[in-house]
């Protein structure tokens, strides 16, 4: 079914409310999706949702992300500020690009 998406999201947290921790046990998921998009030539965004942190947001591009949510990250502060920040530590890792 992979063909059939433009997008996958995986939650990195129990959805419900926002501020949870990033939950890594979910990386092994993430990359089953990513190894599986690369190997049938695909453009699909992986996005993740959920503790996307400075911290925590090159974990899953690591993992195989290029596309990220984050709320509590980005408000607890300047918004324009915080954004920067994601997106370098995103690009540190060399898959972001969304």
């Amino acid at each position: 079914l992979l063909p059939e998406f433009d997008q996958v999201l995986v939650m990195t947290v129990e959805p419900g409310f926002g501020g949870q921790s990033f939950m890594p046990e979910t990386m092994p998921k993430l990359r089953l999706v990513a190894d599986a998009v690369r190997a049938a030539g695909l453009d699909v965004w992986l996005q993740v949702d959920g503790g996307v942190t400075v911290d925590t947001i090159g974990i899953a591009a690591e993992a195989g992300a290029d596309t990220f949510v984050a709320g509590s990250a980005v408000f607890r502060g300047v918004p324009e500020e915080q954004i920067a920040a994601l997106r370098a530590a995103a690009s540190s890792h060399g898959h972001a690009h969304r």
